[in-house]
């Protein structure tokens, strides 16, 4: 018999989603990378001139969109069109967000910018890692290797990214960067389609569950009634004069604290939710806030700690000159030098290791404190005086040990508490933990300012450490209601 052929001992269909989603994650990592000074950077300087706090504050709303429309993505792939075509729909929508974001349009550029890829994201980012899953039965051993081969993918783009796009962007031109932003996606494109005729021809191209003709109906009705909602509320806005980015901004953050809620209430109040599981829902709601808390401090990475490089560390270390950009390759960077670390550790420790809950508080506590650490350089320094960036590779260093111990296990943890009636809904409410941090994050950043910078990162860094202590001291009550789920 012909022998198989592989990619690193995997099916080829791998190495076709692995740079179909590494050239996706540089374009976007590369993108964000930018984003932020690009908008507060004066209109001289190629930039859109919008005050630090705006700026700030968009990049907040643009992530919790983004992993909102994970959410529809994922019904678009079951309902309508399967994840094979979603995944290269999505990717035509990124490439072109990135071609109008090039553009010297200024802000309108940016808004329709962030619909396309917005939109784009939702399509690919939460199809492409169920077309992995796809490649192999329920039996074949390979699968786990196979997925952390497919997550290296996600950190090598999350790591190149800030160095080609970032240091083009700052110190050539940030239109350029964006360019390269749109090429790379390019290029991901180009490989998915002419690599997936061959690896991916019968991988979820159909829809898992289709509409009928009758829900088609009532699906576009639905839609326009949306629109129509939209309509009256924007256009009302702007009869009555409110009708702004700040007002965008809001709504947004409304709707991100609302989802989940409206989520939990539905299945605690569900007739097909078991008694025994709304127990388990209950014990996984604490875990849910307290995902919220940690992931409202992460994804400041690319805003407020952003600023902080930017602002106030020195331009270099050790004799090189490093740009602001760059270090948005620390949180991958350390991604992938602390996984094996954290892997070896629970394998060691067996069934000694922490429980889920307690997992949870010390990755809260974690990033508490690499928020607090950076509450010292204004305290032993002031805010006039710029600092080792030394103190901001060892905060992402702290924050990322906090991600190893919580990010791994919350998509597991959601999963085995779901009750079965909601099982299909599970990833998409692990998800709007981090769109529900950042819509927090767009209201609680216009407090950070050069005068109240030590108060931000003692306060904020402060609520997660005490969150997290709270959440140690519930962990009996949690576990009992979890039972012996582990």
């Amino acid at each position: 018999m012909e022998k198989e052929k592989t990619f690193l001992g995997q099916p080829r269909g791998l190495s076709t989603l692995f740079f179909t989603e590494m050239w996706e994650r540089f374009s976007y990592y590369g993108m964000r990378a930018i984003l932020v000074y690009f908008m507060y950077d004066a209109v001289t300087n190629g930039g859109l001139g919008l005050p630090k706090g705006t700026a700030v504050a968009i990049m907040s709303i643009y992530g919790s969109l983004v992993y909102m429309s994970s959410i529809v993505g994922g019904w678009v792939s079951d309902r309508l069109l399967g994840s094979n075509k979603s995944v290269f729909y999505g990717g035509i929508l990124i490439m072109f967000g990135h071609i109008v974001l090039a553009t010297p349009l200024g802000i309108p550029a940016l808004f329709v910018s962030m619909m396309l890829i917005v939109i784009g994201t939702g399509l690919l980012k939460s199809n492409v890692s169920g077309m992995v899953g796809h490649l192999y039965s329920k039996e074949d051993v390979r699968r786990d290797a196979g997925f952390s081969i497919f997550y290296m993918g996600i950190n090598i783009g999350g790591l190149l990214a800030p160095i080609i796009v970032g240091i083009l962007g700052q110190k050539v031109n940030y239109h350029l960067g964006f360019s390269i932003a749109a090429i790379g996606m390019f290029i991901g494109l180009v490989q998915y389609y002419v690599q997936g005729k061959t690896t991916l021809k019968t991988v979820a191209t159909e829809p898992t569950n289709p509409l009928t003709a009758a829900e088609k109906k009532s699906f576009f009705r639905n839609i326009i009634i949306v629109l129509v909602v939209l309509a009256v509320i924007f256009g009302g806005a702007a009869a009555a004069g409110y009708l702004s980015v700040d007002f965008f901004i809001n709504c947004i953050s409304i709707l991100g604290i609302f989802l989940p809620v409206y989520y939990f209430t539905k299945m605690l109040r569900s007739k097909d939710v078991t008694a025994d599981e709304k127990k388990k829902v209950l014990a996984y709601i604490p875990l849910f806030l307290s995902a919220i808390v940690f992931w409202s401090l992460e994804e400041q990475g690319s805003s407020i700690l952003a600023l902080f490089a930017a602002d106030r560390t020195q331009a270099s270390l050790f004799g090189i000159s490093i740009p602001a950009s760059l270090y948005q390759t620390l949180n991958p960077l350390f991604v992938v030098l602390l996984t094996p670390v954290f892997v070896w550790l629970w394998t060691k420790l067996g069934d000694r290791q922490p429980r889920t809950e307690v997992k949870f508080a010390i990755g809260l506590i974690l990033a508490g404190l690499s928020f607090v650490l950076l509450m010292f350089p204004s305290v032993m320094f002031g805010v006039d005086q710029r600092v080792s960036p030394l103190w901001l590779v060892f905060s992402f260093f702290i924050m990322i040990a906090g991600e190893m111990c919580l990010s791994p296990v919350g998509l597991s943890v959601t999963t085995k508490l779901a009750p079965k009636a909601f099982e299909a809904q599970t990833l998409a409410i692990w998800l709007l933990a981090d769109a529900s941090s950042q819509a927090i994050n767009a209201q609680i950043a216009r407090f950070y300012t050069p005068q109240t910078e030590g108060a931000y990162y003692g306060i904020v860094g402060g609520v997660a450490v005490v969150v997290g202590i709270i959440l140690f001291m519930a962990r009996k009550p949690i576990r009992k209601l979890i039972g012996n789920i582990h």
